[in-house]
């Protein structure tokens, strides 16, 4: 991945480089160089708002998925530059030109936020050591919580002894329903396993060495668990950040088209 950020990075650069200088020709010509640099963002912008295009066709072979997003990336930054050297300007005047250029920062600083908050997050979901396919979780929750109940149920039968299956049905349940302490996990501040050793403390001490032992078979599960929904958290908010960030995507898509209209209207 460093290598194809490498290689698009210096194709980036030179990409901008001969804009540059081909716009600065024309402007000492007198001729109109926003056309040229006009046409060259929309286009590019078109190509890298292509990447939601390859992910609904993930089942075509179109290139590594990896590939694609290290040219977002990139194309992404040249955007910005080719903003810059279109506007001559950080923020351009007028109120509708203001308008623009807000919409079109907005969306840069989104995607710069969610590429580093994805980074971040695959880090966290590789020290998990195990791999969980977002669509999936809900499942694996359940094989969880079916498991659960399954020994609730041996131990009660084996041992004749119903204070596990108590305590299971009053506390513990409701943790194995579902993904549990979104924001502790997100933030990692470890909430859920205090809440288990709380919880855990008050009917260990009435338990005999067998309920002890399926005591401990449900705290591998409630570790396993805690894994499953740190998939869960951060999946998730991946997916959250792109239903903020596509959307905005495709108004600035749209705007930069009807701005490229008006201009073709306007110059007849």
């Amino acid at each position: 991945m460093t290598k194809n950020i490498s290689i698009l990075s210096i194709f980036g650069v030179i990409a901008l480089i001969v804009v540059g200088y081909n716009a600065q020709k024309m402007d000492l010509n007198l001729q109109n160089s926003s056309v040229l640099t006009g046409y060259t963002l929309i286009a590019v912008m078109l190509c890298v708002a292509l990447l939601n295009t390859r992910k609904k066709l993930s089942m075509i072979p179109l290139g590594k998925a990896s590939s694609w997003v290290v040219f977002h990336v990139v194309g992404g930054l040249l955007c910005v530059a080719l903003f810059w050297v279109h506007t001559n300007t950080f923020w351009p005047r007028g109120l509708y030109e203001g308008f623009l250029a807000g919409a079109f920062y907005l969306v840069s600083l989104s995607g710069i936020f969610g590429y580093l908050l994805q980074r971040l997050n695959a880090r966290k979901l590789t020290k998990t050591g195990i791999e969980v396919i977002y669509e999936r979780i809900p499942l694996e929750l359940r094989e969880i919580q079916e498991k659960a109940e399954e020994y609730i149920l041996e131990c009660t039968e084996t041992t004749g002894s119903d204070v596990l299956a108590n305590h299971y049905l009053n506390t513990m349940v409701w943790y194995f329903q579902k993904p549990r302490f979104y924001w502790s996990i997100l933030f990692g501040v470890g909430n859920s396993t205090v809440w288990f050793r709380t919880e855990g403390a008050s009917v260990k001490r009435y338990l005999n060495s067998e309920e002890l032992d399926y005591f401990r078979r449900l705290e591998e599960l409630f570790e396993l668990k805690i894994l499953v929904d740190t998939h869960f958290v951060h999946q998730n908010l991946n997916k959250k950040w792109l239903l903020l960030h596509v959307p905005l995507s495709v108004g600035l898509v749209i705007m930069a088209l009807w701005h490229l209209l008006l201009v073709e209207v306007y110059a007849l």
